[in-house]
């Protein structure tokens, strides 16, 4: 930890604590090198943002600080937990003064490959843009930015993490910018990539006959075999189409009837509404409560909804139509299901607090 003894000038004058200089700090930034399958495509890295590793160190720390919460009792990671797919168990997650949110926690994965929007509704192009908003949100960390930066600036470690991180002179330049900045950095680094379905990918393992008819379901890849109408909306090998959708959730009788707007209430147009982020499959089966309010509690419960075909609504989606899974078939998707549990990415220690 540095010192924030006062400095003094020749005229033995104090020198504001914001001018304590901090360049007698190493700041040496190194490349995070990334590790992902190339079949996943090319990830969306901000030019004004690049992935450091003191970047990144700086950003999870700032992931699990309950100092960014109104009263420091709360963090990023207290609604998405690791151990269960960086989502926590919640049908809300509830914030520092015990209201509950209307829509589930996402679940953080893969993130750095999403070019169409986070959140439900699609409302932030960004992870930076993200990771301004749960601070100030009123039923989620409820502080604000000014708050959170003054307690930072006050923080020797951050004084040094942030030079580290961004090569800062002097405290005044730790700014919610930089904050947000460093917890994208960080949030980039959640990669899954290691769940049976992905070394079979890779040729380093088989599908067992239940798993690969779970398969053949989701990709409509054997005309003998019934199209689960699955791989549209989560597209191999992400698990989604980074898209927004009607699933047929809640039935409406015109586009303004929807409880929850979705990505309507974002780009305020009717045929949008209704409409929310078909989310990555992967890890689903550690990820319940399912869908942007909770509504299941389970997978059956999710494969009972394609199996009925939905809710009429103006806009439902086509492929969403009664397809009456038999006892078999919804073993054999649950069966493929399962291969996209990643067990290294719930316990590896470089994302731990």
């Amino acid at each position: 930890m540095i010192s924030i003894a006062f400095l003094f000038s020749c005229e033995d004058k104090p020198l504001p604590l914001d001018e304590l200089d901090l360049t007698n700090i190493a700041y040496l930034p190194r490349d995070f090198n990334f590790n992902y399958p190339s079949t996943f495509g090319k990830p969306i890295l901000p030019p004004d943002n690049p992935t450091t590793q003191a970047g990144v160190a700086l950003g999870k720390k700032l992931f699990f600080d309950p100092i960014l919460s109104r009263d420091s009792s709360m963090s990023c990671g207290s609604c998405h937990n690791q151990a269960i797919g960086f989502t926590d168990s919640n049908k809300f997650s509830v914030g520092v003064d015990g209201k509950p949110g209307t829509r589930s926690s996402m679940a953080l994965v893969n993130m750095m490959f999403t070019n169409r929007g986070f959140f439900w509704d699609g409302r932030v192009k960004t992870l930076e843009e993200q990771a301004l908003i749960p601070i100030e949100d009123p039923i989620e960390l409820h502080s604000t930015w000014p708050d959170v930066e003054m307690k930072l600036r006050r923080s020797g470690d951050y004084q040094v993490l942030f030079r580290k991180a961004f090569g800062i002179k002097t405290k005044v330049e730790i700014t919610r910018d930089l904050a947000v900045k460093a917890i994208a950095q960080f949030e980039r680094t959640l990669i899954s990539s290691n769940s049976k379905f992905d070394k079979i990918q890779a040729g380093l393992a088989k599908y067992t006959d239940l798993e690969l008819y779970g398969l053949s379901m989701f990709l409509d890849e054997d005309p003998d075999v019934k199209d689960a109408e699955c791989g549209h909306c989560h597209n191999l090998p992400l698990l989604t189409s980074d898209q927004f959708f009607n699933n047929g959730l809640d039935e409406a009788p015109n586009l303004t009837e929807f409880k929850d707007l979705g990505l309507g209430g974002f780009t305020k147009k009717l045929i949008d509404n209704g409409k929310f982020k078909a989310p990555t499959l992967r890890n689903i089966l550690i990820t319940a409560p399912y869908m942007h309010d909770s509504r299941f509690e389970t997978i059956d419960q999710v494969l009972d909804h394609y199996s009925n075909g939905g809710k009429r609504s103006p806009n439902k989606d086509p492929l969403l139509y009664p397809l009456r899974f038999t006892p078999f078939e919804r073993a054999a998707l649950k069966a493929f299901l399962g291969t996209l549990t990643d067990s290294t990415f719930i316990s590896n220690p470089a994302f731990k607090q």
